[in-house]
C-alpha cells in the first residue's frame, strides 16, 4: 500500500475548507455515474454540502485569504530568482477569484431556488427517506434519459464552481507553506510548536504497519500519537515503538 498523507488542520476555517474540498471531490465523482443509486449518493452528498455552506461565512473567509495571497504574491515578485511567469499566473489567478467572490451571488443559492432540489431536499435528512413512495418525482427524474440526468447535475455543479476554486487556491497555497521533513515520534508520540502561520500539519507515513496517526493542540502546541488499526487481545491501542514519519507544517 506504500505511504499515505493524513492532514490535521489547526484553524477552524481551514477545517472547513477541507470539509468543503471533500464534498466537491465526492460530488466529482458520483455526478458521473450512470447508476440510478449512485446518483442518490450524489444528491445526499450536495444536500450536506448545502448545510454546511449555508452555516459558514466560507465567502468572508476566503476573501480574506485571497487578500493575503495576493500580497504575498507581490513581495515575491521583487525576489530575483522568482519564475516571473508562473507568479504572474498566480497573481491573475488570485485576482479574477477575488473579484468573483465580490460580485457572485452566495454559495449555494442559486441551488437553493432549483425546484427539484428545493422540493426534494427536506426528505433527505430523514433515514432512507428518498424511497419512491416518499419521492415519487425524484424517482420519475431518475428515470429520465442519462443524457438529460448528466445535464442537470452539471448544471448543478457548474454554480459551485466559484466556490470549488476558491477552495482549491487556498488550499493549494497552504499546503505549499510547508514541506515534508523527516522526523521521529518517540514510543509512538511527537510534540510540535506551531508557528503563527501555520494552519495545516500534514503526516505522510506508512500504512503498511498497522498504525496510523491522531493529533491533538491547537495554534500554538500540537501533539501527534501514532495508533493500531486492529491492536491485538489485551493490547494498548497506542503506538509503543519509535515511528519514522514525514511532516511538514504549513
Amino acid at each position: 500500500m506504500g505511504n499515505a498523507v493524513f492532514e490535521f488542520p489547526l484553524k477552524e476555517k481551514v477545517r472547513n475548507y477541507l470539509r468543503v474540498e471533500q464534498l466537491l471531490g465526492q460530488l466529482k465523482i458520483t455526478a458521473k455515474s450512470e447508476h440510478t443509486h449512485l446518483q442518490l449518493v450524489f444528491f445526499e452528498q450536495l444536500f450536506e454540502l448545502l448545510d454546511l455552506i449555508e452555516r459558514l461565512d466560507l465567502r468572508s473567509d476566503l476573501t480574506k485569504d485571497l487578500e493575503a495571497h495576493e500580497k504575498n504574491l507581490v513581495y515575491w515578485s521583487k525576489h530575483p530568482k522568482i519564475d516571473s511567469a508562473a507568479l504572474e499566473q498566480a497573481l491573475k489567478t488570485v485576482l479574477t477569484l477575488r473579484q468573483k467572490l465580490k460580485t457572485d451571488r452566495r454559495f449555494g443559492s442559486m441551488l437553493k431556488d432549483d425546484k427539484l432540489l428545493g422540493a426534494i431536499r427536506q426528505r433527505f435528512a430523514i433515514p432512507g427517506g428518498a424511497c419512491s413512495f416518499d419521492l415519487p418525482n425524484l424517482h420519475f427524474w431518475l428515470q429520465q434519459p442519462l443524457e438529460q440526468r448528466h445535464a442537470d447535475i452539471h448544471q448543478w455543479l457548474d454554480t459551485l464552481g466559484l466556490l470549488d476554486d476558491a477552495i482549491a487556491v487556498s488550499l493549494s497555497f497552504i499546503r505549499e507553506r510547508g514541506q515534508f521533513v523527516d522526523a521521529v515520534a518517540d514510543n509512538g508520540f511527537y510534540q510540535g510548536a506551531a508557528e503563527d502561520k501555520n494552519e495545516l500539519i500534514r503526516v505522510k507515513c506508512s500504512v503498511d504497519d498497522g498504525y496510523y496517526p491522531t493529533l491533538s493542540g491547537n495554534k500554538y502546541r500540537y501533539a501527534l500519537r501514532f495508533m493500531l488499526f486492529s491492536p491485538e487481545e489485551g493490547q494498548s491501542g497506542a503506538v509503543e515503538s519509535n515511528i519514522q514519519f514525514r511532516l511538514a507544517a504549513c
